[in-house]
């Protein structure tokens, strides 16, 4: 595992209260997968895809911290052309992708490498990480869910 630099060290405690705070609000407000859906989610490895939900947005929400938005604009993850985010079970699409099998499924193996990882934590630190280190989108974990995107639907 990758060590975060010590000032986005400071920031990750914020990082992850905003993340579990957005996917608690999906958890609440989303919907959940269609069958179809549910039978990828099996095949990328969620384990428990019946707490997925997905909500539509016109654009992805960004920290409204400074330095928190000042890091994720440094490592080029979540800004305007974000079109799909996924907050370990609750997952974001913007709405002009809203439905798009192979955007979700990719969203899905992140809902999976949450899993795999066992906390929002602990998933996080390796993902930021890799943004760094070598950067976004070159990172594994971003890696594996191109791989298995394209594995599941050509």
């Amino acid at each position: 595992m990758i060590e975060l630099p010590k000032n986005y060290r400071e920031l990750f405690k914020v990082a992850v209260q905003w993340v579990y705070d957005q996917e608690q609000f999906i958890l609440e407000k989303g919907i959940g997968l269609t069958t179809d859906l549910k039978i990828d989610a099996y095949q990328v490895g969620v384990k428990k895809n019946e707490k997925v939900r997905l909500f539509k947005v016109d654009a992805i929400p960004i920290p409204s911290d400074p330095k928190l938005k000042n890091v994720l604009d440094d490592i080029r993850l979540l800004n305007s052309s974000t079109i799909g985010a996924s907050y370990r079970y609750g997952i974001l699409i913007k709405s002009e992708h809203w439905l798009d099998r192979k955007l979700i499924v990719h969203e899905l193996v992140h809902t999976m490498q949450y899993e795999r990882f066992g906390s929002i934590e602990a998933f996080l630190e390796q993902y930021i990480a890799e943004c760094i280190k070598p950067g976004y989108p070159m990172g594994a974990l971003e890696q594996e869910a191109w791989r298995i995107e394209d594995e599941i639907c050509g």
